[in-house]
């Protein structure tokens, strides 16, 4: 697989306030489909935050698609979407429309590209008719959708979901699982607690303390963790 397609870590540590959250990580990824479980605490997201430069690392040497997360912040989240649990976090302007194309700022693109876009990524998550209403009255489920097409609609050679369906009624649940895990070409690596939504991606990571404690297919990985809660 081409450097611009991989994600590895070696010997990485990540220290936040004082205490090592992350240990000694060594691996490297290619599947299209990831998923990251284990407990509260076991770090799992702050690995997935070191890999777009929201967390740096302390120690050891992390590539992802090319790119160091430490020195290329600005490169890395250009090409690094992050889908958060709460969406609040992520929609920043008035008005649906108006979110879209604030992601799109800074590309060197006329209005009418961005015009396009906007209509386009608004197609593809099925929020058409909300283009111009306020993001403060949609629903928390609109709201990720929403959150959800701001990473789209620039391209992400790499999307990060943390969480993204955690807050959701299951029919919001299961059209952002669907958009991620079957309608995107990018690079997704979700981080869930759902262990049947973990079980449809390519390959998984587990965490625990601070550690990689096993990886590979989806349902040893699941299994194993269930096992350890025995």
């Amino acid at each position: 697989m081409p450097e611009q397609q991989l994600i590895t870590l070696d010997n990485v540590s990540v220290v936040r306030e004082g205490r090592t959250v992350l240990r000694d990580l060594t691996f490297s990824l290619t599947a299209t489909k990831i998923a990251v479980i284990g407990a509260n605490g076991s770090g799992k997201s702050s690995f997935a935050r070191t890999l777009n430069g929201l967390v740096p690392i302390a120690a050891g040497k992390l590539r992802v698609h090319g790119m160091d997360p430490n020195r290329e912040g600005k490169r890395v989240r250009q090409q690094v979407g992050m889908v958060f649990s709460n969406p609040a976090t992520q929609v920043v302007m008035p008005t649906v429309r108006e979110d879209l194309a604030f992601t799109l700022r800074g590309r060197k693109l006329d209005r009418d590209e961005i015009a396009t876009r906007v209509d386009a990524v608004l197609a593809r998550v099925g929020m058409t008719e909300f283009a111009d209403a306020s993001v403060y009255l949609l629903s928390g489920g609109q709201q990720q959708l929403i959150a959800l097409a701001s990473v789209l609609i620039a391209n992400p050679s790499l999307i990060i979901a943390d969480e993204p369906t955690a807050l959701l009624d299951l029919g919001n649940a299961n059209a952002i699982s669907r958009i991620l895990l079957e309608e995107t070409d990018s690079q997704v690596l979700l981080v869930t607690h759902d262990l049947d939504l973990a079980a449809r991606c390519e390959y998984a990571l587990c965490f625990d303390n601070g550690r990689l404690v096993s990886q590979g297919e989806p349902a040893e990985v699941i299994e194993q963790y269930r096992r350890s809660y025995d």
